[in-house]
């Protein structure tokens, strides 16, 4: 029997909701396999966490998290915690400091899923930079002006660029478009320019180019179709990525995973949505975000199969409206769309 630990951070608001879904669908799986089995460490660290310890995980939180497989995460946010407090008190130490240097966040029409975009042949990878740039914390603030500070490091830089346009040869994707706004960031954005430069050299048989950020964003909308793998720093990844979720019809559907490629550390998976405090606990939060981003987590685990499995599972039910949540235009709930999920796994 193959035995999997991961550890689970639900998190705040409908975080706990999605996550306990996605234990029950993993354990669909473990049983249609027969030797695998899925172990967990829930910790509840969490906004609520925060307001009882005064910090978002104990001391040795990370020496906790390392002991693991991988790692669950639901959504971190909560009315009364400042944002930027949830976001660098927990999720950043994670990602940079396990490494987690690959953002990866699909964005995909699924089946029975409705574009608001009169296009709908959307199907592309955003590969952000998750470590450093324009997130690295650094900067300062006094009561007539703020700095902060951008870091892009050659090693940072060169190998997100390489990763993705590794990601587009194991693929069979043909296109490799980078993020930039060189004209403005004439220091961070033009050296992005020129590792790029340097880096596409290496891959002759994959189709590079450029575009500034603003009107990549167009573009999104204009000419999803256009698009194999886009890269892009911490900041511009980021954004590109939630508009990305919105043109599938909901921001509760796109998952997101934030990886270590070499597996020194645990990667972990996430929904993008927030907590979404105001229907925390109501049954209505859609759990796709979450099934996704297990399937990614399998898949990094090795266990392409059960991937597989968790995918046609869910896509056969995002074509049922009965049981879909309503921000997708069902009439169902979270533990409804789970149980029928689950019933697809098993059947």
């Amino acid at each position: 029997m193959k035995k999997y630990l991961l550890n689970l951070i639900p998190g705040d608001g409908i975080g706990v909701d999605v996550i306990r879904e996605g234990c029950r669908v993993l354990d669909a799986l473990a049983q249609k396999h027969g030797g695998v089995k899925f172990e967990y460490n829930d910790l509840p660290w969490s906004c609520e966490y925060y307001l009882k310890h005064g910090s978002m995980m104990p001391a040795d939180g990370m020496k906790i998290l390392r002991e693991c497989d991988s790692i669950l995460l639901g959504a971190v946010g909560f009315p009364g915690v400042p944002d930027h407090i949830s976001l660098r008190d927990l999720l950043l130490p994670i990602r940079t400091g396990f490494d987690q240097y690959v953002n990866m966040r699909p964005i995909k029409l699924l089946p029975g899923l409705s574009s608001p975009l009169k296009n709908e042949k959307i199907d592309f990878v955003v590969i952000r930079e998750n470590s450093e740039g324009e997130y690295c914390g650094k900067g300062s603030t006094d009561a007539e002006k703020a700095v902060q500070e951008s870091i892009f490091t050659r090693k940072g830089t060169e190998r997100i660029i390489r990763y993705a346009f590794d990601y587009a040869v194991k693929n069979n994707l043909t296109k490799v478009l980078s993020a930039t706004k060189s004209n403005a960031l004439n220091h961070s954005m033009v050296f992005w320019d020129n590792i790029f430069a340097e880096v596409k050299e290496d891959y002759k048989n994959i189709k590079s180019s450029q575009m500034h950020i603003d009107a990549l964003a167009g573009y999104f909308i204009m000419h999803p179709e256009n698009l194999d793998v886009v890269v892009a720093s911490n900041l511009f990844g980021d954004i590109l990525t939630d508009l990305g979720s919105a043109m599938l019809g909901s921001i509760g559907i796109s998952p997101s995973g934030n990886i270590n490629p070499e597996g020194k550390y645990p990667s972990m998976f996430e929904p993008i949505h927030g907590s979404a405090p105001d229907i925390a606990g109501k049954g209505i939060a859609n759990p796709t975000g979450t099934f996704w981003a297990i399937a990614m987590m399998l898949e990094q685990l090795g266990e392409q199969a059960m991937a597989d499995l968790l995918m046609d599972s869910l896509c056969k039910v995002l074509l049922n409206k009965e049981v879909c949540t309503p921000d997708i235009g069902g009439k169902g709930n979270t533990t409804g769309m789970s149980d029928a999920v689950i019933a697809e796994i098993l059947n």
